[in-house]
């Protein structure tokens, strides 16, 4: 019983943190619930949440999403992903963790000491943003800084960066499900029942964290998301380290 309540309580802060940024769900989610469960079954739960969760917010928030640059990115995504695939089989990966790690931690310091760029940047940087966020994902599991950095120098609305980003993620899960479906990790009874007892901390943390996100200045969730990238670089360091 201890045990599923530890899951809860990791479930409703990640979602916590999901409800004001639009993203960090599973950069806080999966770690945790991985070291006391395998990935075979903490990977497929936390994305079926994600999957429900980015419905919930991109459904709540559709007006507010920007499909032109949803558009953009996707097919970088796609092209990314089977780079990042083929870096998999050919490449050592601590190196490309290590550049990936100094990345976001460098962005994740500028957010929250203030000193991102002014203004939009080009629509030219969804290519770097997508290829980067695809690869990374098919490497590491980890593809959401990229895009959240890329979203949060290219949309200036707070509000937008979080539709934007969770009909992004909405996406590219839904055809993650599929390939976790095929596989059969989706079948698992102990994982059908945490998805179903998981939707009530998830729902909640939503919640919670979208009554933060509306009293939230655009600074503030810069910093938090700066916050969430340092620990997202951290964790990459921690990967090479072991």
């Amino acid at each position: 019983m201890a045990d599923v309540m530890l899951v809860l309580c990791i479930l409703l802060s990640a979602y916590f943190i999901r409800g004001i940024t639009g993203f960090g769900s599973a950069l806080i989610s999966v770690p945790l619930l991985a070291l006391s469960h395998p990935l075979q079954f903490t990977v497929p739960l936390v994305l079926a949440l994600d999957f429900t969760a980015s419905l919930i917010l991109g459904g709540a928030n559709i007006k507010q999403a920007d499909w032109s640059e949803i558009r953009l990115l996707l097919p970088f995504g796609a092209i990314g992903a089977c780079i990042g695939a083929f870096a998999l089989l050919k490449l050592p990966a601590n190196p490309v963790l290590l550049m990936l790690g100094i990345f976001t931690m460098y962005a994740g310091f500028r957010n929250i000491f203030g000193m991102p760029p002014a203004g939009r940047i080009s629509r030219a940087w969804a290519a770097p943003a997508g290829l980067v966020g695809g690869a990374a994902g098919a490497l590491f599991g980890t593809g959401s800084p990229p895009y959240i950095i890329y979203l949060t120098r290219r949309l200036l609305d707070k509000g937008a960066v979080r539709a934007t980003f969770s009909w992004l993620i909405a996406i590219d899960g839904g055809f993650r499900l599929g390939l976790f479906l095929i596989a059969g990790l989706l079948f698992n009874p102990n994982l059908q029942i945490a998805y179903a007892l998981g939707i009530v901390p998830m729902a909640l943390g939503l919640y919670a964290g979208n009554k933060v996100h509306l009293d939230m200045t655009k600074e503030g969730m810069l910093k938090v998301v700066g916050s969430l990238l340092i620990m997202s670089g951290a964790i990459l360091f921690v990967k090479v380290a072991t």
